[in-house]
């Protein structure tokens, strides 16, 4: 299966276009689960991967041509650790192989997470700031 297009995708339509149709729909789906979850996000491409930011980087992802690698940061896969414990992981990556369902649910928990950390953060921020 073809993956990531070689050349860089402008913007979320073409990277999930170029994608192959398999996949397509898969990818939508995640996009759409991201932003329920995060709606004041922002969607761009980052790294050559659709990214979403809000007070700083949410989440990333990008479709391989086993998997869907998704990239919450450290801090998204350390408080999921437990559920996320039959999938390949490492310091900042899940892997959802594309043979199996994709857990949008807890993909929507983990961006919602983020979205607080993000908030902690900025707030912290802004208050050291003033």
């Amino acid at each position: 299966m073809k993956s990531v297009k070689a050349v860089p995708a402008k913007n979320v339509d073409e990277y999930v276009a170029a994608q192959p149709k398999v996949v397509q729909q898969i990818a939508n789906k995640l996009r759409s689960t991201i932003k329920a979850a995060a709606p004041k996000s922002e969607e761009v491409i980052s790294y050559q991967m659709p990214a979403y930011k809000y007070n700083g980087m949410l989440v990333y992802f990008a479709v391989w041509p086993n998997h869907i690698g998704f990239y919450p940061t450290p801090g998204g896969i350390e408080a999921f650790k437990k559920e996320l414990g039959d999938y390949e992981m490492s310091k900042g990556t899940v892997k959802f192989p594309l043979d199996k369902t994709i857990p949008y649910n807890l993909i929507s928990k983990i961006v919602k997470y983020r979205v607080k950390e993000n908030e902690m953060r900025a707030s912290r921020k802004k208050s050291a700031k003033a």
